[in-house]
């Protein structure tokens, strides 16, 4: 059972997790905890006791490569208990049960509490425990902003979706969004290893084909008429561009995640294909007029894994939350062979 913390009863300081330098995953000290001063919470953030965290690639880029500017705590993904709010919060009160993404300019959840806008956070599904409702949303929003606000998929769409890297946490997460709101659509995943495969169709997958050969031909094999949209995190690899605008209709959409250095979108035009940016940082970096749409879709697929309709995406649970399971997590995502997602938790 959780203890309820009334504010009043809060630390004035807690034990974090981050970096105070860039290391390679291999080395010990690559995260290391340290006891700073307890989040200040605005008017309106929720102050969480953090009891389960993911990890996903832009906690593994920060700690390689961003200035830590000191020490920077990591963590985006969290999930615990709201402990205390701001003064103009409206939708949680002390004793929910959250799960959220956070914000990138923000210290993470990688934390024993952190602060973060109520307006990003969702109730955490009743179903799930904390390890497998942390690992749900920040590929969720990616998912859902990616299909809905970007490829404008709806319960009526029919076509061809190609999801590019589909056994990672955003392909894990898309499959099922797809599915279960916009039925009529046909996704295809790729994976390249027999591991990869059977969980991309176990999770309602129509086809799966190898991204590692040539992945045109792949896709044409099982499309010939090619396909309506494709979401990816390899529009970097070499080819890459050349293979989506080969595989995709005329009029049709690409949605990218990844960060290439040299985009040739003038390849795109004889299609008249479209290409977006998905970044699901990108509301609460901007703090968009529409920030409270992340709250909205969070709370939405909380409903719809209480109806059974979504399952977590969780396929390795470490515990406890401390230096050494986070940075084993860190490893394992960094290897690039991760299925779904990685999970540290209190439990």
């Amino acid at each position: 059972m959780t203890t309820r913390i009334e504010a009043h009863e809060l630390p004035t300081r807690m034990p974090a997790i981050g970096y105070d330098r860039n290391h390679p995953a291999d080395e010990a000290d690559a995260l290391v905890r340290r006891e700073i001063a307890m989040p200040v919470v605005g008017p309106h953030d929720l102050l969480v006791e953090v009891h389960a965290v993911s990890v996903n690639p832009v906690d593994v880029k920060q700690r390689a490569h961003a200035d830590p500017r000191g020490f920077r705590v990591l963590g985006y993904d969290g999930a615990g208990v709201v402990v205390a709010a701001g003064d103009e919060v409206t939708l949680f009160e002390v004793g929910d049960h959250v799960y959220y993404a956070g914000a990138l300019d923000r210290p993470g959840s990688n934390a024993r509490y952190q602060a973060v806008d109520e307006r990003i956070v969702g109730r955490k599904p009743a179903s799930l425990g904390w390890a497998d409702a942390a690992a749900l949303p920040l590929t969720t929003l990616t998912a859902y902003e990616a299909l809905f606000d970007k490829l404008r998929l709806t319960g009526t769409s029919e076509g061809t979706l190609l999801i590019v890297g589909a056994a990672g946490g955003v392909g894990s997460i898309m499959i099922q969004l797809a599915k279960a709101l916009a039925p009529g659509v046909r996704v295809i995943g790729t994976a390249s290893r027999t591991e990869t495969a059977e969980w991309v169709t176990s999770l309602g997958a129509d086809d799966v084909v190898d991204h590692h050969d040539d992945l045109a031909a792949n896709v044409l094999a099982v499309a010939p008429e090619g396909v309506d949209w494709i979401f990816t995190a390899a529009s970097a690899r070499p080819g890459a561009v050349a293979a989506y605008v080969e595989i995709t209709k005329p009029f049709g959409q690409i949605v990218a995640i990844d960060d290439p250095h040299h985009l040739d979108v003038v390849s795109l035009k004889s299609k008249a294909l479209s290409w977006h940016w998905e970044f699901m940082f990108a509301r609460s970096l901007h703090n968009a007029a529409d920030l409270i749409e992340q709250h909205r879709i969070l709370s939405r697929v909380a409903e719809l894994v209480d109806e059974g309709r979504i399952r977590s995406t969780a396929t390795q649970r470490l515990s406890p939350i401390d230096p050494d399971q986070l940075l084993a997590a860190h490893r394992i995502v960094e290897s690039g062979r991760a299925i779904g997602k990685v999970v540290v938790s209190d439990d």
